[in-house]
């Protein structure tokens, strides 16, 4: 089975994405602070980008969460317990994963979601290969949105979502608190959510964390672009945007924009898309918490802080939380 042959879908899937896609392109280019959702930033090319973004020198984060992952693996994995399904929204190339995966007691299978197809049904190929055994479960789905689960060959003992990476930094204060409701439904009454959370820290460190040396992670903003380009056929000119991010801390959150270096206009779906010289495309937010910030948010939707395991610099921080209310979905 190749990994060509897996990423084949039906084609109303293929539809009903490219059309999605296309609807919040267009709405959020007719906001009057123009933005462009992060989900998207993740096809083909985007996703290498990032995997090169993971491993520079000035983007602590895949570093510093593994550290702690490795740290403390074993009481991560006395918290999680036998007979789990382990559920993980954006699983990438499920880097952090293999550390889990290769220390779970007995786990009832694992359920990767990725809005990326190709890269999700790829990496569940290799997976497979080496945990022989283990039932993996790829969801190609935008975690953000609804979606079922699919079925186990085995009931599993609870359910735990996995959601590495501080990627909860990416969403605005009450949809944050509106997905962590969402995931609480999905893991059930006494269910698990294994969460990174990137912690407050000195914003010079942030600052070049989000602007490298190399600009990577300028060409991984400006390949939203290309994207848009490619598959809604839109005539965004790349050489005339620039990556602009920088931490705001009054809202404590980085943001990463698109600036338009001239008066241009784009033109998409019949639309023409005027920009001002210096106007931008707010392409990302990434919040950074206080333990006590996060905790308190998480309560408000029904989930308990058991245990944080922190880096000693405390730059990071991994929590396992635990939902005293509401429903399995």
């Amino acid at each position: 089975m190749s990994c060509k042959e897996d990423k084949q879908a039906p084609s109303d899937d293929l539809k009903l994405r490219r059309d999605r896609f296309r609807a919040e392109v267009l709405s959020g280019l007719r906001k009057s602070q123009k933005e462009l959702p992060s989900k998207y930033f993740y096809d083909e090319q985007g996703s290498r980008l990032f995997e090169h973004i993971c491993a520079l020198d000035e983007y602590y984060i895949p570093r510093t969460e593994a550290v702690i992952m490795e740290t403390h693996i074993e009481e991560i994995i006395e918290r999680l317990g036998p007979n789990v399904l382990l559920i993980e929204y954006g699983s990438g190339n499920c880097a952090k994963t293999r550390i889990l995966l290769s220390h779970l007691r007995e786990p009832a299978a694992y359920m990767p979601i990725d809005i990326s197809q190709e890269q999700l049904l790829c990496t569940t190929r290799e997976l497979a290969a080496d945990y022989h055994g283990l039932e993996i479960i790829p969801v190609c789905a935008d975690y953000t949105s609804d979606f079922e689960l699919p079925v186990l060959k085995r009931p599993s003992a609870r359910r735990v979502v996995y959601f590495p990476g501080s990627t909860i930094g990416n969403f605005d204060t009450i949809p944050a608190k509106h997905f962590l409701e969402h995931i609480a439904g999905v893991c059930g009454p006494s269910g698990g959510l294994l969460i990174g959370v990137d912690l407050k820290k000195d914003p010079d460190v942030l600052h070049y964390a989000y602007n490298d040396r190399q600009g990577v992670t300028a060409a991984f903003n400006l390949n939203l672009l290309e994207r848009i380009n490619r598959e809604l056929n839109c005539d965004f000119q790349l050489e005339w945007f620039e990556h602009y991010a920088f931490y705001n801390p009054r809202e404590g959150r980085v943001e990463m924009h698109l600036v338009s270096l001239r008066d241009q206009t784009v033109h998409l779906d019949g639309m023409t898309i005027p920009f001002a010289k210096s106007e931008s495309i707010w392409t990302e937010s990434s919040y950074k918490f206080s333990l006590d910030d996060f905790q308190q948010m998480a309560a408000g939707v029904g989930f308990k802080v058991e245990r944080i395991w922190t880096d000693e610099r405390q730059w990071f921080a991994i929590q396992y939380l635990v939902n005293t209310a509401g429903a399995t979905l």
